[in-house]
């Protein structure tokens, strides 16, 4: 067939003009998960049915099927720390909720957090659009130990890729009750957070033994390491190299975010975690102010938090951390 050459630059021009083609995100539902997969590959499962005292994504799988996140508790791998039992791969949860612990469990710290443990269920069923980008939504029941519901949560899970690495954007709103308002006390151990794989941890000590890998913590204003902990930033990367490439993740605190920016809760062994609520535990000054930090919803009121996770090659220049967040604050 012939093509003149009008209409030879007519279709270059329409084919400049296409966007590039995007990866597709598929979502199956499962008796207990959801499995994610972005072109055909693996990338994680929003968990909701296995009896945890949470729904949680795991395995959070790198575009090369590298596993980013610590397999313990779902299944045991040799090498790896075994403590914080709840801390599964990725999830939302918050320890202080109405006196309610929603984020230990059993007898975890129990010098600091309340005593007793709530758990959350799904409330009725999920709901999944696949495409270029992959959205799940649920609702959940915040109960404590005796069966009372303490609040209610609906969530948007948003799953995506570029040529930068892959994403899971998390939208929350958290509901109070029509007669009761909902108190988010101060206390560190919260809020959004990743458990990242025991390679990427930073060299730390258990029970006086040595071990981890040779991961880096560095927010938005170049705090680094230990230093990061408790620290202020719009977002914060933690990377590690292994078999000679690099992996990070990257948290963005949301600039519409209660408190923002928000609080790291970035610890050597590996928790990682988004927090806009423990101000007396990060900021020394307020040390002896317990109740700095608190939150209070009024009853029927509510409150959202969002946040981006950004899985990526190379460290946090490679990645271009800085410039994936900027395109978050712009809603890309």
């Amino acid at each position: 067939m012939k093509l003149y050459p009008a209409l030879a630059l007519l279709t270059l021009g329409i084919a400049a003009a296409l966007p590039a083609a995007q990866a597709q995100v598929k979502l199956t539902p499962l008796a207990d998960r959801v499995r994610v997969e972005i072109s055909g590959q693996h990338f994680t499962d929003y968990v909701f049915g296995d009896g945890a005292s949470r729904s949680y994504c795991y395995p959070i799988l790198a575009t090369d099927g590298t596993p980013l996140t610590r397999d313990f508790p779902m299944k045991t791998t040799a090498g790896e720390d075994t403590d914080h039992p709840w801390h599964r791969s990725l999830y939302f949860a918050h320890s202080m909720v109405n006196g309610i612990d929603f984020w230990n469990e059993g007898t975890g710290d129990a010098g600091r957090s309340p005593k007793e443990k709530g758990h959350t269920v799904l409330d009725g069923k999920i709901e999944t659009v696949d495409g270029a980008i992959g959205v799940l939504r649920a609702r959940n029941r915040w109960l404590a130990p005796d069966g009372r519901l303490i609040c209610t949560d609906e969530r948007k899970i948003s799953f995506h890729a570029n040529d930068g690495g892959r994403f899971i954007d998390f939208e929350i709103t958290l509901r109070a009750l029509p007669d009761q308002p909902l108190l988010f006390g101060d206390n560190k151990d919260g809020t959004m957070a990743i458990r990242v794989a025991q390679w990427m941890t930073m060299p730390h000590k258990v029970k006086g033994v040595a071990t981890g890998g040779n991961g880096h913590i560095v927010t938005a204003k170049n705090a680094r390491d230990a230093a990061a902990w408790g620290t202020r930033a719009p977002w914060c990367d933690y990377n590690a190299q292994r078999n000679g490439t690099t992996y990070g993740i990257a948290i963005f605190d949301h600039p519409e975010n209660l408190r923002h920016p928000a609080w790291w809760m970035a610890r050597d062994y590996g928790l990682f975690a988004s927090n806009p609520f423990g101000w007396h535990d990060y900021e020394k000054e307020f040390a002896n102010n317990p109740h700095k930090g608190d939150h209070l919803v009024p009853a029927g009121g509510s409150l959202t938090l969002r946040y981006r996770f950004y899985f990526h090659l190379g460290d946090e220049q490679a990645a271009k951390v800085a410039d994936q967040y900027s395109a978050y604050t712009l809603g890309k």
